[in-house]
């Protein structure tokens, strides 16, 4: 078949999704019917909480929900054979059907809890148990996501060097460019930033001027790109970097950065699907369904592979951290929840047509890196020659990968800050971190929660992350499976309908424990053939915590909805 088939049926599948399934689920839940402002103007303190004009929320929100995850979580499938027939499936279906209705959830719920996170939606219609649980959960996933994204992005931007120890200026010279790019980009979106909220500039011109400056910083990192610093390096300063931004208010940094950087996104989505209807790349060079040679189980490893394309935990924490505190009008929820989340499946849907452009250009191989797999393809499409056009735009995507991570290390660093503040509160009893008294006033102070945070993560991703990141696809899982309980059980306390939320969580939860059996399983004989190091046995024993957390969770949630529903009954 044809990608300009697969692309046309995928993004059609998705647009009907959004108009119509989106459409009832506002209607379900009462969207838009409470007539009182959103926490972004009622708990407005010019920090967190800072209403958005949509455009500026939606890219704030996409920036931060994609990352890398909906590149190498599809190039990942492929590579393990799954086919692109089941990956194309799953995410049409998994993001209309459960990722939409997550993130969307999240977001809605968040904005009528005051703004406040999945962890206290759980509190105040479970129980502080629960909360808790979830809390430690989040926060030791979000460290990890740090680790990994903070690791990503200093590769990105790190050197080559010799044997002799001499920087490679060839080698390096892609990455130095992205660095230089990266680093003007903050500048501009805090000049930005200054011009729209304190100098009153108009939304319109700011953001033409502001893609003009994008285009300038590109032009001038293509040339100028003195900055050849390790891998190492990079990574203390992205932890200077993020310990600033995730204290910085939204406004500073945050909107404007997310906000601009959407555009070299939006201008990525384009630059695909301009080079799948010029390459018409054939999906004949990638297995149709499961190849013969693959033995790994599609389910569940192809649910928990493609992650962020079709379902993903972090975005819930994403949508309930900072997406909920900059909500201007409760109306905005769909189209940048909702929308957002279908849009990264439509990016997921490019990247199969990308892999297939790259292996039709070589061979049918595909055995490297989801940098060069999604940007040499996208870019040999346009130009097969692979001059200079191609370098081109191969560093453009190289750059724009790099934003996706970046502005996720950010969002990940403040809601981890979140979520530690939290641990020490107890806001069912009206409790604040300006309230509470002794151990807990220290422990809930942000700059406190944020270097802990910080050290934590960028030690970590220093210090073999790798480790244990085969983790991360299960517990990410585990995440969405717990948003959608959160959600539910609030749905389900007010009387609305959630329905919608109880396959998907059930599905989600059948996911996540299965696959954290096998990689328990597979790490036990990683360790019984001796000669093991402390990744596989840290692995079990988080395995088998993880597997414990979700059947708790999911006993207390199930019984909790299954009381609300005898009780509704009854009534």
């Amino acid at each position: 078949m044809n990608g300009v088939v697969v692309l046309i049926i995928g993004v059609a599948l998705l647009a009907c999704g959004y108009i119509f399934y989106g459409r009832w689920l506002c209607k379900q839940w009462g969207v838009g019917e409470n007539k009182e402002e959103t926490p972004a103007h009622t708990m407005q303190d010019g920090i967190d909480y800072v209403p958005a004009p949509a455009p500026v929320l939606m890219g704030h929100h996409f920036s931060s929900i994609a990352g890398a995850g909906p590149i190498t979580g599809p190039i990942s499938a492929l590579k393990l054979g799954f086919g692109w027939l089941p990956c194309l499936a799953w995410i049409v279906i998994g993001g209309i059907f459960f990722g939409g209705v997550h993130d969307f959830g999240a977001l809605f719920a968040s904005v009528r809890h005051g703004g406040r996170s999945i962890g206290e939606i759980i509190s105040e219609n479970m129980s502080k148990r629960a909360k808790m649980l979830f809390l430690t959960f989040a926060y030791l996933t979000l460290i990890l996501v740090v680790a990994a994204f903070a690791s990503i992005v200093a590769g990105t931007f790190g050197a080559t060097f010799t044997e002799t120890g001499a920087v490679d200026l060839v080698a390096s010279e892609s990455n130095a460019r992205v660095a230089m790019v990266s680093l003007l980009f903050i500048v501009i979106a805090i000049i930005f930033g200054f011009c729209v909220y304190r100098r009153n500039a108009p939304m319109g011109v700011a953001s033409v001027i502001g893609v003009l400056a994008i285009v300038a910083i590109i032009a001038i990192g293509m040339v100028f790109h003195p900055i050849y610093l390790s891998a190492t390096a990079w990574m203390w300063i992205c932890g200077l970097y993020i310990a600033i931004a995730s204290v910085t208010p939204v406004w500073i940094l945050l909107q404007p950065r997310d906000y601009l950087s959407s555009f070299l996104l939006y201008a990525m989505l384009a630059l695909a699907v301009v080079a799948v209807f010029v390459g018409h790349p054939s999906m004949a060079s990638l297995p149709m369904v499961q190849a013969e040679t693959c033995t790994t189980p599609v389910f569940p490893v192809l649910f928990t592979t493609i992650a962020c394309g079709a379902i993903s935990g972090f975005h819930s924490l994403v949508s309930s951290g900072t997406t909920s505190k900059q909500l201007d009008k409760e109306t905005d929820a769909k189209p940048i929840a909702y929308g957002g989340m279908l849009l990264e499946c439509v990016l997921a849907v490019l990247v199969l047509c990308a892999v297939a452009g790259f292996a039709n250009a070589n061979g049918g191989d595909i055995g490297v890196g989801p940098t060069v797999l999604f940007g040499g393809g996208i870019a040999g499409m346009i130009d097969p020659s692979h001059g200079t056009v191609y370098s081109v735009l191969y560093t453009l995507l190289v750059l724009t990968y790099s934003s996706f991570c970046l502005t996720s290390l950010d969002t990940a660093t403040r809601l981890a800050r979140f979520m530690f503040q939290e641990f020490w509160v107890d806001s069912n009893k009206g409790e604040t971190p300006e309230s509470v008294t002794g151990y807990k006033k220290v422990l809930s102070n942000p700059y406190v929660a944020t270097i802990i945070t910080v050290v934590l993560g960028i030690l970590l991703g220093m210090n073999g992350y790798g480790k244990i990141w085969a983790l991360f696809g299960s517990a990410n899982q585990l995440l969405a499976a717990l948003g959608l309980l959160a959600v539910a059980t609030w749905l389900g306390k007010v009387g609305k309908d959630n329905n919608m939320f109880l396959i998907p969580m059930a599905f989600m939860l059948c996911v996540t424990i299965a696959s954290l059996a096998i990689n328990t399983k597979t790490q036990i004989g990683v360790i019984g053939q001796g000669g093991a190091d402390w990744g596989p046995y840290a692995q079990v024993i988080l395995g088998v915590l993880l597997i414990v957390l979700a059947v708790v969770l999911a006993i207390e949630g199930v019984v909790t909805i299954w009381n609300q529903k005898k009780s509704k009954a009854a009534a």
